[in-house]
């Protein structure tokens, strides 16, 4: 079993951002001393009045406090961003973490984003399958040629090549099933996200390992799982300590309009106790231990991206928190 860390790079407006970096800064190596596996940070665009560090250059910065960790983008919004650009700057942090980088994708939700950035709503998924086509070609070819709907270059080179034979792993994040199905025929892992029940992940792992043995892909091998988690000294002080800032945070996700492709069942504006219930692993060392083995013998899952603060968690809470959960993985 792996755990990897998922950092809060948003922050309300009133924060000051001085020590905020100083913050993720000391996170990083305190997860990287308990054990974590891997670091992980999100990208969004115009996010304003939410304050919000840019991924890859972040994630620049803190690979030299992740050292041994993989590296992650968790995830990029690729339909948005030019194909070589991501090949280019991905090479670079794969050289910048020793051939440890992940290159983590999506397809994006913001309606705003997109004509802010130059792109349409309705070219995502078509942008996606044709970039991440143009990536791996750059990274395992010296010299491309390419012309596509939505690209076109001719005899065209990297400036360097990712320093992982054949470049860094992608893993694309997917909630519905027809993303879903893209993650299983273009990735080499589905990112799983943050909401989705115990019982909702099961239908969809088998619906996406089913999809690769159709299409004759080897099984993936990690189920990468991404969780809200927070590990207290008791089970009813863990909830107390984080449930307004998690709640703030899926205030947000709502507003941005991230929920409205879910069921009624599924939405974000549930009770939170209602809400929280096998989606959410919160609880004292051996209560978190107890539901990490739970998703691990129920799903397969072996590797669990934890976010593990939220806007106006305090620091030091943070900071034992990691600590906790790097000594139940240890025992795990």
């Amino acid at each position: 079993m792996k755990v990897g860390l998922y950092l809060a790079t948003q922050f309300t407006p009133e924060t000051p951002l001085s020590p905020r970096l100083g913050n993720l800064i000391e996170q990083v190596r305190v997860a990287q001393a308990s054990g974590f596996a891997s670091l992980w940070a999100a990208q969004h665009f115009i996010t304003a009045p939410m304050q919000m560090f840019q991924t890859m250059p972040l994630l620049a910065r803190l690979s030299g406090e992740a050292k041994g960790m993989q590296v992650g983008t968790n995830i990029l919004v690729f339909p948005l961003l030019n194909p070589v650009l991501v090949a280019e700057e991905a090479a670079t942090l794969d050289w910048f973490t020793d051939g440890n980088f992940v290159l983590g994708v999506g397809i994006g939700y913001r309606p705003e984003e997109f004509p802010a950035m130059g792109g349409r709503l309705k070219e995502r998924v078509g942008r996606l399958d044709e970039g991440l086509g143009i990536v791996r070609r750059f990274w395992t070819e010296d010299r491309v040629t390419h012309k596509g709907k939505y690209y076109a270059f001719e005899n065209l080179g990297l400036s360097l090549k990712p320093k992982r034979p054949g470049g860094p792993p992608i893993w694309i994040a997917a909630v519905v099933e027809p993303a879903i199905k893209r993650a299983a025929t273009l990735g080499d892992e589905w990112l799983i996200t943050f909401y989705p029940t115990i019982a909702a992940v099961g239908e969809q792992l088998a619906f996406y390992r089913a999809t690769r043995a159709a299409a004759g892909l080897a099984p993936a091998s990690e189920y990468p799982l991404c969780r809200e988690c927070y590990v207290g000294a008791g089970n009813a002080s863990a909830v107390a300590e984080c449930s307004a800032q998690i709640q703030y945070k899926y205030g947000a996700y709502a507003a941005w309009g991230q929920d409205k492709i879910l069921s009624e069942a599924d939405r974000f504006d549930q009770p939170f106790e209602q809400f929280r219930q096998d989606r959410f692993i919160i609880g004292d060392e051996s209560a978190v231990a107890d539901e990490l083995a739970r998703y691990r013998d129920r799903l397969g899952v072996k590797h669990f991206i934890m976010r593990m603060q939220w806007p106006g968690l305090d620091q030091a809470l943070v900071l034992k928190s990691i600590e906790r959960l790097g000594r139940i993985v240890a025992r795990l």
